[in-house]
């Protein structure tokens, strides 16, 4: 078993290797410069790692740059394993990243907050205390209250 440094070094140029050839080495008219790759994971005994990617477009550009990644699935491995020089060179699987998706959620929130706090400062404008305007009691005011 590989220690975690050797596996993070690895996963690292897989990424930078995979990203170099889809950009040069690939011809495939459904990859082209609409992938993306965003992180790489290899598995202890090196022998497996996971190439996260991310496709702008809509639901069928996602669709025919999966195909095109599983179609180049070989020539990308042949290109790690000349570039990294170990013994058994991992297989490659190809997963979506679900980032983008995440994140563009998390900004619809965010949205949605900042509309219900602007909607809070709008009704609370011109509202008052319910009370007096200063509730806490200051050293003196109740000797002064008890001698009236």
């Amino acid at each position: 078993m590989a220690d975690n440094a050797r596996a993070k070094r690895l996963a690292d140029l897989i990424r930078e290797v995979v990203a170099q050839k889809l950009q040069r080495g690939i011809k495939d008219p459904r990859l082209g410069s609409k992938v993306t790759i965003t992180d790489t994971r290899v598995t202890g005994d090196l022998r497996e790692a996971t190439v996260f990617y991310t496709v702008y477009g809509d639901d069928e550009e996602r669709a025919e740059a999966a195909a095109g990644l599983e179609s180049a699935k070989g020539v990308l491995r042949s290109a790690v394993g000349q570039a990294a020089g170990v013994k058994f060179t991992p297989t490659l699987t190809f997963v979506a990243d679900a980032l983008p998706d995440t994140a563009k959620t998390i900004e619809d929130l965010l949205d949605k907050a900042r509309a219900s706090d602007a909607k809070v400062r709008e009704v609370s404008a011109g509202a008052a205390f319910a009370g007096e305007p200063d509730p806490y009691k200051k050293p003196g005011e109740d000797e002064d209250d008890a001698a009236e």
